[in-house]
């Protein structure tokens, strides 16, 4: 059974095991996808602030790229621990002979990659989903404005841990380009996450 459609007591009772996974990149997949859903919890509601046909259709399109954000960072929390069980394979590979060596140390770098691009992922959907989040500010039902609150820290937690987990694997990547541009990448997310938050939280007021 997958960590996803394990129960939350279950899902609680892996992250607290000493196994390696699911750990911290899973815990930042499960934060942005619970961000996620509240976003589009608020998104579906019948209330909106204004009443108006034109806050009922922005909201509607939230909603349209919530939901399929949602199921697609909770698909991560999986994903990212089974990236890390690759890294941890790979390493495992024999190195008797010059080709297994070889074919050691291109298993590591490309699951290394891939242990990256998983939570560079979650970062890129939690960005996504504040700039819908302006959107349901702007238009949602005022009583839900703590929700969106929430959401919003949630969103902020699953990218900034993802960024950690994005930073913890590329220190050991031979291909400096590639690390270059995706360390570059990841400083833009980070950089702008308080721009995003703080214009949502202004839509809330």
């Amino acid at each position: 059974m997958t960590y996803l459609h394990r129960s939350v007591q279950d899902l609680l009772a892996s992250l607290s095991d000493p196994a390696p996974t699911p750990g911290g990149g899973s815990a930042s997949a499960l934060a942005g996808a619970a961000g996620l859903s509240l976003l589009a919890m608020v998104a579906q509601m019948g209330r909106t602030r204004s009443g108006s046909e034109a806050a009922r259709q922005a909201l509607d399109q939230a909603a349209a790229a919530l939901l399929p954000l949602r199921d697609h960072v909770a698909g991560l929390i999986d994903g990212d621990a089974r990236a890390y069980d690759g890294v941890v394979a790979a390493y495992r590979l024999p190195r008797a002979s010059d080709p297994e060596k070889a074919a050691r140390a291109a298993a590591i770098q490309g699951a290394l990659r891939g242990a990256a691009e998983v939570p560079l992922d979650v970062m890129r959907a939690c960005q996504a989903g504040l700039a819908a989040a302006l959107e349901v500010g702007r238009h949602g039902n005022p009583a839900a404005a703590s929700d969106v609150g929430v959401a919003i820290e949630l969103l902020g937690t699953g990218l900034r841990g993802a960024a950690l987990n994005v930073r913890a694997n590329l220190g050991a990547i031979d291909e400096a380009g590639w690390v270059e541009g995706v360390r570059a990448e990841v400083d833009r997310l980070e950089a702008a996450l308080p721009v995003l938050s703080d214009d949502v939280r202004a839509a809330l007021a």
